[in-house]
């Protein structure tokens, strides 16, 4: 097997975080006898500085004949200035529009060895494995009218949904459900909003083709303490646009940090996938970034796009095993740092990818 990979690494921490996930994803795929051929294009900020654009016309192009594209993260205070049509971010809605990739897999877990990073109590959390179907092309994001007018000084946004874009991001949410333990939870507004009694009368449609999965309800605002009150009763979480961009970065006080959780986006012509933390500009080029939620960006490529799920398993391993060893990016070391090891960026890497490369060859053996 040959993955042709697009990665554009975008902005602050993209490139450090990027280049360690690259690296294991090559080491494992050629453990196993395959191949990840990696082109590398520019988007965000560093487009803007360098093409005039965020989304410049050969990054698109080598995306959609790409079979993946792998995001680091794009954005920054040099640019917040700009008009919002042309700022970073805008090159990121651009692609994943272009792309057509409507469905958002955004994982939120617990982890042992980290329990004591979050705010959370050791019990609330443990055993919490939830993933969040958010669906990414649609809502406030994407709906117009939209527009701020400085002279008036007022601004609107729309937020906008149609049955079949429901639909089929639910389809896909209902369709993972019954591969893990056929239990669904969908989130809207709909005691106030429309658009949320749309969402949840056509999720109650589309649940009918799935008698084995049951489904409930939630007011996003009530999920929202749910969520941090008792997140190991939900395991599939299905949302629009706005809710699950919140709801799922609110997850990460779950897993105890934002830079160790993963992202893919199915259903359109190409896959993206991109770690769920920002651009963290402020730790840019320190060696300080945490790379394990890109890395863990990696195993979903493997598993979404190369179809090699053994491996895609062998990274998340790996990556628990690390930190079972104890071994921390200064995100990580909370408490008594004394009881760590703190690795830079590259070095977490390295011990990933050497920790992978064993357990593949324990496997062989």
């Amino acid at each position: 097997m040959k993955l042709n990979l697009l990665v554009v690494a975008g902005d602050g921490i993209g490139p450090e975080v990027t280049r360690e996930a690259v690296s294991v994803m090559q080491t494992v795929a050629s453990a196993s006898g395959h191949e990840i051929s990696v082109t590398e294009k520019r988007i965000g900020g560093i487009a803007i500085d360098t093409d005039g654009t965020p989304l410049p016309a050969d990054t698109l192009e080598a995306a959609l004949a790409s079979d993946a594209v792998f995001l680091g993260a794009v954005g920054g205070t040099k640019w917040n200035a700009l008009p919002p049509n042309t700022r970073p971010e805008a090159g990121l809605l651009q692609l994943r529009s272009a792309l057509g990739g409507f469905a958002n897999l955004r994982p939120a877990f617990a982890i042992k060895e980290l329990a004591v990073n979050s705010p959370l109590k050791v019990e609330v959390i443990e055993g919490a494995d939830i993933l969040f179907v958010r669906e990414l092309l649609g809502g406030l994001y994407f709906g117009s009218p939209r527009e701020w007018n400085k002279q008036t000084g007022e601004a609107w946004n729309t937020m906008r949904y149609t049955r079949d874009e429901i639909v089929r991001v639910a389809r896909i949410a209902f369709q993972i459900a019954q591969k893990r333990s056929k239990k669904l939870t969908s989130v809207d507004k709909a005691n106030v909003l429309e658009v949320s009694q749309l969402w949840r009368a056509t999720v109650n449609e589309v649940a009918a083709e799935f008698p084995d999965v049951t489904l409930e309800h939630q007011l996003v605002d009530s999920m929202a303490m749910l969520l941090m009150s008792c997140p190991r009763n939900y395991d599939v979480v299905l949302t629009e646009n706005l809710f699950g961009d919140i709801l799922s970065d609110e997850s990460a006080v779950i897993t105890g940090s934002l830079g160790m959780l993963p992202s893919a986006t199915i259903g359109g012509k190409v896959n993206l996938y991109e770690p769920i933390h920002g651009s963290a500009p402020d730790i840019a080029g320190k060696g300080l970034a945490n790379p394990l939620g890109a890395i863990l960006t990696g195993a979903l490529v493997l598993r979404h796009s190369a179809g090699l799920e053994a491996e895609a398993q062998a990274i998340e391993t790996a990556v628990r095993k690390v930190l079972e060893a104890g071994y921390r990016t200064a995100d990580l070391a909370r408490g008594n740092t004394t009881d760590f090891k703190v690795l830079s960026t590259t070095e977490m890497g390295k011990q990933v990818r050497e920790t992978v490369s064993t357990l593949l060859s324990a496997q062989v053996s």
